[in-house]
């Protein structure tokens, strides 16, 4: 009970501590955004073509990247799509189109994973500003259909013609504080610029109660769409495909067996959880959102495989991690064919009605089915 109390006492004095600069942040947040609304110095630029924008108002977790391929997914099926990231992380500035020589170095770990899953069916490009991204990708592609903005919301120089928002089903940003006491990057009335509001990583059933909980907190306005969607992962792939990988699924092991999940993304919660349906031995090693793993982190995570207990043991990742783990300078060879990453992709759940995401978000942009399948 002294231990709790102690937390309690260390929790209020963080509130206390932070609350202030929560009401700071906010306020000045709230001033660019009544500039942006009222085009006092700054303006949103409108283009022709028609652009979708995938964002939220926390910081990271929501599931951006799954949600970008599942719509580019869909779309470029029969249109010409591009997707436009800033290209967080990377060690490049500018424009930078990607291309068979990209490295989640040169683009950043999510656009080289949108681009290793959909670079012959859509172009992929990087760019910190959006207006000059967009302008080069309609100079270089004046045949596009459609491009997605990833991670937009915040990004307010550009007004997509539609605007989708994420929120955490598990944390849903009307539960949430400002940062830096909690995780909004800005006030929660931001939810009235999105058009389509998709609710993340909901559990695999969820009853009608619970599907009218989330809109009455949510209080949407007439116009916007309330989706909710869920994730779906597929079997384990080998990080490297080349290394003679030794052939494991996870419903092939038992409770002799070990798995080391490595994850360095925001939340990994749903990940893990994800794990623990199974009988096997489970120990997490993670590290922070984009982590760039050194010599040393790749010495240590050696350490802790070899530490594991089991008769068969592997490494798992998330398609993210993987990504920057297969261009690792540092990785032993010795590991290779023992680490894998667990795909995942987005199922939209039926909701309060049974209207389609895809479908909506098409007639929201003004997109005609009759066009053409474009070419791989």
């Amino acid at each position: 009970m002294a231990g709790k109390a102690v937390k309690s006492t260390k929790d209020k004095i963080m509130v206390y501590l932070l609350t202030p600069l929560s009401w700071l942040y906010g306020f000045g947040t709230w001033v660019r955004n009544w500039l942006f609304d009222n085009r006092i110095f700054f303006h949103e630029e409108e283009y022709d073509i028609p652009i979708v924008g995938v964002g939220n108002i926390t910081v990271g977790g929501t599931g951006k990247t799954p949600h970008v391929e599942y719509i580019v997914s869909n779309l470029s099926r029969n249109f010409k799509v591009a997707v436009l990231s800033r290209g967080y992380k990377r060690k490049t500035k500018g424009f930078v189109l990607a291309n068979s020589m990209s490295t989640p170095e040169l683009i950043g770990d999510e656009p080289y994973q949108i681009y290793r899953k959909f670079g012959t069916f859509a172009h992929v490009a990087v760019c910190e500003n959006r207006r000059k991204g967009i302008e080069e990708l309609l100079r270089l592609f004046p045949d596009l259909d459609v491009i997605v903005l990833d991670d937009s919301f915040q990004h307010r120089w550009v007004k997509p013609k539609v605007s989708v928002l994420l929120t955490d089903y598990n944390r849903p940003f009307y539960k949430d504080n400002l940062l830096p006491l909690g995780r909004l990057r800005e006030g929660k009335l931001g939810v009235n610029r999105a058009d389509m509001v998709v609710v993340t990583k909901c559990p695999d059933s969820l009853m009608p109660i619970n599907f009218r909980i989330v809109q009455k907190e949510l209080d949407l306005m007439n116009f916007q769409k309330l989706f909710f969607s869920r994730y779906e992962y597929g079997q384990l792939a080998p990080v490297f495909a080349d290394e003679a990988p030794y052939h494991c699924s996870l419903a092939s092991l038992g409770p002799n067996d070990g798995v080391l999940l490595l994850t360095g993304i925001a939340h990994p919660r749903y990940f893990v959880r994800h794990f623990k349906t199974y009988p096997f031995k489970v120990k997490v090693d993670h590290y922070p959102d984009h982590h760039d793993f050194s010599r040393s982190d790749i010495e240590d995570i050696s350490k802790r495989f070899r530490e594991l207990a089991g008769e068969r043991k592997i490494i798992v990742t998330t398609e993210k991690d993987a990504v920057r783990l297969m261009h690792n300078p540092y990785f032993p060879k010795a590991l290779k064919p023992f680490t894998f990453y667990l795909p995942v992709t987005v199922k939209m759940v039926n909701g309060l009605d049974e209207s389609d995401f895809i479908e909506e978000l098409k007639e929201s942009l003004g997109l005609s089915n009759n066009s053409e399948v474009p070419e791989s």
